[in-house]
């Protein structure tokens, strides 16, 4: 009887655990336990990948021996791979090491360099002997017949390499969704590059177009025909999602206001870099060395104004600023040699916005402060100068000498200035309640909701050109400096025309531990004993005590 309990028994296990391993290998259920939820994919990575009909290849050349900062960076992007692939079974993913193999090394590196996946330079002097890392934090996605670059690691100029990885951890998967976006989706949104008045030649922007260009189809659009067929050139405006005016220099008629107006009130996206007060760096390398800031009307008052904004006449000074490169000695003396230009504010950004979280400082060049007003409309402050700031009226002579000489900075008082805001909202019209320049089919008081950004200096857009041949924007050739103009300008361009929430990734918070490097060093000593000498103290201790009380219970 016993015996037949016991087979039942053994027959009931071995039926509950075949059941159990048939339950589980149907129904697959992970868990995100983490306090962030680093590892939950959002909404809109989840759609980009979700319906892929082709397979998307993912070359991660973050492989090897790396410091500890790039250890952990490494396996975030092998977690964040993984949940890719557990989403989508046409994700495929590489691993390479680039410099593994000694034959192939200085090839390997050679190519993607000039493939643009600029190797970072990790110098190492802890042990007192100095060593130097080549490393690529950088990946490959491709599908179908189209590869574009994923960069894995966020640089700064202001932030030590445990900052870096920590913003790079923070974001991963905008940086993978936003390339699985380029070679996914289709472009749909059109942008229209404003001509006419004054802005930008091409060259000065090209760095932005190429930027923003995998993303939306681009077209120029002037507004010259307003003057013979206000109506028509209306009509073809509201085809485009989104305009950009590139630091224009020539006023607005009431014509061209009005069609930029209702353009706003169809719910049409904007983009401005605009400025009150016109100086270049360019008009101050002269024999004296001396120019002259004037205001510069663009007829623009009344249109910010009723929306909410005052881009003010003034400039500003802030002793946060990016440097200039003079020349000082003379003869066989003279040497270039970098000054603080207090005319070149690089602007802290929001860090709880998605447009400028986790970038650097952006520079402006003779950037004007931007007043809020108070009406219906969200503002949302994006750049601002730092807290040692003034503004400077204009007309006022501006000179290079100034920069050999030691700034007041007590005189720097007047705390942040404004120089980027964003505009969410229902807006009113300029010319309600006035007597219209010409007649409108089906004029609107009220816009729908809608966006526009104002930016406080044409130059935040504008590339330098060397030879014919546009940098990279943001790059400053003379100091060999980047700064975040180019990704500020992105995410904007994203945030405007984003309708799939791809941007809010941006906003994921995730919080990093690192060791402190001075603390490890101090109690380094402290650690190995309590990890290596102490253990054997303890088990020899007890080695002891347990021998002692052996011999002491037989002896009796």
């Amino acid at each position: 009887m016993k015996k037949n309990k016991f087979i039942l028994y053994i027959v009931a296990v071995v039926v509950g655990v075949i059941i159990v391993n048939a339950i589980s290998g149907s129904v697959y259920q992970r868990f995100d336990l983490t306090k962030d939820h680093r590892y939950t994919l959002s909404d809109a990575t989840k759609s980009l990948i979700s319906d892929l009909d082709s397979p998307l290849i993912i070359d991660v050349f973050l492989e090897g021996d790396f410091p500890s900062e790039f250890r952990l960076l490494q396996t975030e992007v092998k977690q964040m791979v993984d949940e890719f692939q557990l989403e989508s079974n046409q994700i495929f993913v590489n691993y390479i090491d680039p410099i593994k193999d000694e034959a192939t090394r200085q090839q390997y590196i050679e190519e993607l360099t000039n493939a643009g996946l600029e190797p970072y330079i990790n110098t190492d002097n802890s042990t007192g002997k100095v060593t130097q890392d080549i490393i690529f934090p950088w990946a490959f996605g491709s599908y179908k017949d189209q590869t574009i670059k994923i960069p894995l690691l966020k640089r700064s100029i202001t932030q030590g390499l445990q900052e870096q990885i920590n913003n790079s951890i923070q974001s991963l998967e905008y940086a993978f969704a936003d390339g699985f976006s380029k070679l996914v989706n289709a472009k749909e949104k059109k942008i229209a590059i404003l001509k006419g008045n004054g802005q930008l030649d091409d060259i000065y922007i090209a760095d932005f177009l190429k930027t923003i260009k995998p993303y939306y189809n681009l077209a120029q659009f002037t507004l010259d025909s307003v003057e013979t067929n206000p109506q028509g050139t209306l009509n073809k405006l509201l085809d485009y999602d989104l305009i950009v005016s590139a630091k224009p220099s020539i006023a607005f008629t009431e014509n061209e206001k009005l069609v930029l107006d209702q353009y706003t009130m169809n719910g049409g996206k904007s983009l401005w870099l605009t400025e009150s007060v016109v100086m270049d760096k360019d008009s101050l390398y002269n024999a004296a060395g001396t120019g002259v800031s004037i205001m510069r009307d663009l007829q623009l008052n009344d249109f910010f104004f009723k929306y909410g904004v005052r881009v003010n006449p003034t400039l500003v000074k802030d002793l946060i600023s990016a440097p200039i490169m003079l020349t000082i000695g003379e003869g066989s003396q003279a040497q270039m040699q970098p000054l603080q230009w207090q005319y070149s504010p690089l602007a802290a950004s929001n860090p709880n916005h998605p447009i400028t979280k986790n970038i650097d400082l952006v520079k402006f060049d003779f950037a004007s402060p931007i007043d809020t007003l108070k009406n219906g409309i969200k503002k949302s402050i994006l750049l601002r100068s730092s807290p040692k700031s003034k503004t400077e009226g204009a007309p006022t002579t501006i000179s290079l000498d100034n920069v050999t000489q030691a700034p007041d900075e007590a005189s720097y008082n007047l705390g942040p200035q404004n120089l980027a805001v964003l505009l969410e909202g229902e807006f009113p019209s300029v010319y309600d309640q006035r007597v219209l320049p010409f007649k409108v089919n089906n004029f609107k008081s009220k816009s729908q909701k809608t966006k526009m950004v104002i930016i406080s200096d044409g130059n935040v857009i504008k590339n330098e050109v060397i030879k014919n041949r546009p940098l990279e924007l943001g790059f400053d050739q003379l100091t060999g400096k980047s700064f975040g103009n180019k990704e500020f300008l992105l995410n904007t361009v994203n945030y405007l025309l984003d309708d799939t929430g791809l941007i809010n990734i941006r906003a994921k918070e995730i919080t990093v531990a690192f060791l402190d490097a001075d603390k490890v060093k101090d109690s380094k000593g402290t650690w190995q004993f309590i990890n290596i000498a102490l253990p054997l103290i303890v088990l020899g201790l007890f080695g002891f005590i347990f021998n002692y009380l052996r011999k002491r219970k037989y002896a009796s």
